[in-house]
């Protein structure tokens, strides 16, 4: 519906792993403050062991107020503002690229480009082991990751019109465009690895809450920015019948413009991030889990291999299918049967406050020992919702009028983008609870890692396969769009899978600490 539906779950959910290994660190006693495990065992078995990393900290010292820490927090925010734009300029290229007449392959083609916030576990242990200790663990790549976006969006900015077809009348480049938007969030993914692991030593212990908030406020004001505020400002139409006296043939703003802008902040804040802002040095670390990199990766390969997390793997990799039509099609249908695209770009503007408040109230319920039971009560009315979402794309050509649409009709768009929000927002909040409650603290966030982006293909790859599906319908059911056959086919899947998988999913809650216990072999 709106560019953020169908990428949503593909910007957030994401935290780093915690290893300890540096180019020049050595081994050593451990520091003050910091928990050596090794005669945890001692103290009352298994239990005793888990309640002791939880409430691990300094009683000692006193507790800091948060207004102590308000420019870190603002620091945060404001990294995670700037990894929200790239995310959401690359979710405005497919309404772009619709209202330029691409194919539906083309567009499936074009949805590669969000794959990087999914399989960036596959280089996150490098970000996380790898670094120089001298000039700070999470700015020896935020700092170049940074840097480097910033030269990319400048350079891009000078390229975006060629590889758009605006320069010269031809058909977009979506190749291109696919391979430089890649590499822009995969950049993008790079950054938000360090940003999260920065996140959880630069605000104290009893504040660390606030990084959380952090991302989900930020994140969602960047993509804000980078996809709503820039499509309204690039629309002609947009911009001559809200924001100007004499019309113009443009919009206030190009892509290129706006890339220009935001490559030269990039340049500018992290030129003062390197220079002012120091890491932490007074944080506790902790015990190191891995020898190296190699071991971080044999790591992960034991973890996957556990059966519990595998039946996770598996279920939640198909969990999704039912929802892929159409959190991936519908909007482009939409643009496709006439609504302007910066129309629906507005959409998101009153969905912000909700997309802030929902995890906060969703969390309430989620935060007991069966997480998942919101999911599976969440799950059916979010597969109605896409048959909703097919009866509106239905109705759609039926109230237009005079080459626009009444008010009643946006008014019914806007409440069935809010529902589909409270319905997403409850089966990614549980999810994401139930992620941290299993996973073993012993191997810091790498374990929280794993999951997230499993949690994340699992949305990802049905929107791509239903984009390349939609090409085949439109060509061979001629009687009827494909798009509403896709729509009942992935419903029903949902529902087959909800009724038959979806027990044996919250069942999963029911599985021992030591069904998620890794055990490694020293």
């Amino acid at each position: 519906m709106s560019p953020t539906i169908s990428h949503k779950d593909n910007s957030r959910q994401r935290r780093p792993g915690t290893f300890n290994h540096s180019l020049d660190m050595k081994s050593g006693p451990l520091p003050p403050g910091a928990w050596d495990d090794s005669h945890l065992d001692l103290v009352g078995g298994e239990g005793d062991r888990e309640a002791l990393l939880r409430d691990t900290g300094d009683f000692s010292k006193p507790q800091r107020s948060y207004r102590a820490e308000l420019s870190s927090i603002f620091l945060l925010l404001f990294l995670y503002v700037l990894q929200g734009i790239p995310l959401g300029l690359a979710g405005s290229i497919p309404l772009i690229l619709q209202s330029k007449n691409v194919s539906y392959t083309d567009q499936a083609f074009f949805s590669f480009v969000f794959w990087p916030f999914s399989l960036k576990l596959l280089w996150a242990p490098l970000v996380d082991a790898v670094y120089f200790r001298n000039f700070g663990r999470r700015k020896s790549w935020l700092v170049p990751t940074q840097y480097i976006l910033g030269l990319f969006m400048i350079y891009l900015s000078t390229q975006v019109d060629s590889l758009l077809g605006n320069t010269d009348g031809r058909t977009p480049d979506v190749v291109a465009l696919t391979v430089t938007f890649f590499l822009f969030e995969f950049l993008a993914a790079t950054q938000d690895i360090a940003v999260d692991g920065w996140a959880l030593t630069m605000l104290s212990r009893e504040n660390v809450g606030y990084a959380s908030t952090c991302n989900s406020v930020g994140q969602t004001a960047g993509y804000f920015l980078g996809n709503v505020l820039f499509l309204a400002l690039e629309s002609a139409d947009f911009c001559n019948k809200y924001l100007r006296f004499q019309p113009q043939p443009r919009g206030i703003v190009t892509l290129s413009d706006f890339l220009f802008f935001w490559g030269t902040v990039f340049l500018i804040t992290t030129t003062l991030v390197a220079l002012l802002k120091k890491e932490n040095k007074e944080v506790s670390v902790e015990k190191e889990e891995t020898q190296g990199i190699t071991d971080t990766y044999k790591l992960l390969f034991a973890i996957i291999k556990m059966p519990a997390v595998l039946t996770f793997c598996l279920l939640i990799l198909t969990a999704k299918i039912g929802f892929s039509a159409a959190d991936a099609v519908t909007g482009l249908k939409l643009v496709e049967e006439g609504v302007p695209k910066e129309h629906l770009a507005l959409l998101a503007v009153p969905m912000v406050p909700l997309q802030i408040i929902l995890p906060l109230i969703i969390s309430k319920y989620t935060a007991g020992p069966q997480p998942l039971n919101i999911f599976y009560k969440a799950m059916p009315y979010r597969l109605l919702l896409g048959l909703e979402y097919a009866v509106l794309v239905w109705w759609t050509p039926k109230v237009e009028y005079q080459g626009g649409f009444p008010i009643y009709y946006y008014i019914i768009v806007l409440l069935s983008y809010a529902l589909h929000q409270v319905t997403l927002y409850s089966m990614y909040v549980s999810v994401m609870a139930f992620n941290a409650k299993v996973s073993d603290p012993l191997i810091g966030g790498t374990y929280m890692t794993l999951l997230n982006t499993v949690s994340n293909l699992g949305g990802n790859w049905p929107s791509t396969f239903l984009q390349l599906c939609k090409k085949l319908g439109g060509s061979c059911i001629t009687a009827l769009d494909g798009y509403y056959v896709e729509s009942i086919i992935c419903v029903f899947i949902g529902f087959v899978w909800w009724f038959f998988l979806g027990p044996k999913f919250k069942k999963l809650q029911d599985e021992g600490p030591s069904s998620w216990k890794c055990k490694r072999n020293n």
